[in-house]
């Protein structure tokens, strides 16, 4: 089993890193296979709406979306990280995963996702309220820990030293690992989740 978790920060190693380190270690305990995935800092250009991936299975914009959704289809559960940029989730991160969930939903639906946010203060709700929304259109399942996924310092030296928040990373990481073994152990039962093609329904007349 594999966790593919995302650093959605501009910084490659600051307070949302140290969330994931966290998190992967957790998960590493329990047997779990871990990557840090860092989105970098060239900056990701957002869904055009031009709906090509439909018939090609991939961005046309080639770039570190398409290498994600290669990586995303082998994985079994996924975190997404991301700092506080204006109460709301990085921009970045955002048109990531625009793309990667328009382009590659097929790929991550029916596994299990969380939201780890980072903040110097306040805007952390907002963030999780933004990343969760992606997981909760996609038939995924959401995983919780004993508070809000989220983690306060402005560098990772002060991060390191919420130890709440950093309790609130391991309990995630066990939390997600307990339902990738429950999800296994249900499939080598038979169990499948229902599904149903998507009815879209609008509501100008």
């Amino acid at each position: 089993m594999k966790v593919l978790l995302v650093n959605g920060s501009l910084h490659e190693k600051g307070c949302t890193y140290t969330a994931l380190c966290e998190t992967a270690k957790a998960l590493n305990a329990n047997g779990v296979e871990t990557e840090i995935y860092w989105i970098g800092q060239k900056g990701i250009k957002g869904c055009t709406g031009c709906v090509a991936c439909k018939k090609t299975g991939k961005c046309v914009i080639d770039d570190s979306v398409n290498e994600f959704v290669e990586k995303a289809a082998a994985a079994d559960g996924y975190i997404f990280g991301s700092p506080v940029y204006y109460a709301s989730a990085a921009g970045s991160l955002v048109s990531f995963m625009d793309r990667v969930f328009y382009s590659g939903a097929r790929y991550l639906a029916y596994k299990p996702a969380a939201a780890v946010v980072s903040c110097r203060r306040a805007g952390a709700s907002t963030t999780f309220d933004v990343i969760n929304k992606y997981f909760t259109i996609n038939n995924m399942q959401v995983v919780g820990s004993n508070y809000w996924n989220e983690i306060h310092g402005n560098k990772a030296e002060e991060a390191l030293q919420d130890e709440e928040g950093l309790q609130t990373m391991r309990v995630l990481g066990n939390n997600m690992a307990w339902l990738l073994k429950c999800i296994e152990l249900g499939k080598q039962a038979g169990l499948e989740p229902v599904k149903e093609k998507k009815i879209a329904t609008n509501f100008i007349r």
